[in-house]
């Protein structure tokens, strides 16, 4: 028989906003050229059926994201 391997949980290193952000302030810029706010910008764009670009969807995505990470650990303590 097989042997199964035991499965470890990899904890994930608390860099990877740094490679997930590609383009430094460009949804802001995107946002102030619209007359919103970031997170207001997010959720226009993401709303169904809105024909923005994928780049600017997951800019939104992951503005969004960002936008929660502080919550989430004072919820985890």
């Amino acid at each position: 028989m097989a042997r199964r391997r035991k499965r470890t949980r990899r904890r994930r290193s608390g860099n990877w906003i740094a490679g997930a952000i590609k383009r430094p302030g460009a949804f802001k810029a995107k946002a102030k050229r619209a007359g919103m706010s970031t997170s207001g910008y997010a959720r226009k764009v993401l709303r169904k059926g809105r024909r923005a670009s994928t780049r600017t969807k997951r800019q939104a995505r992951l503005a969004r994201t960002l936008r929660r990470l502080p919550r989430r650990r004072k919820r985890r303590k």
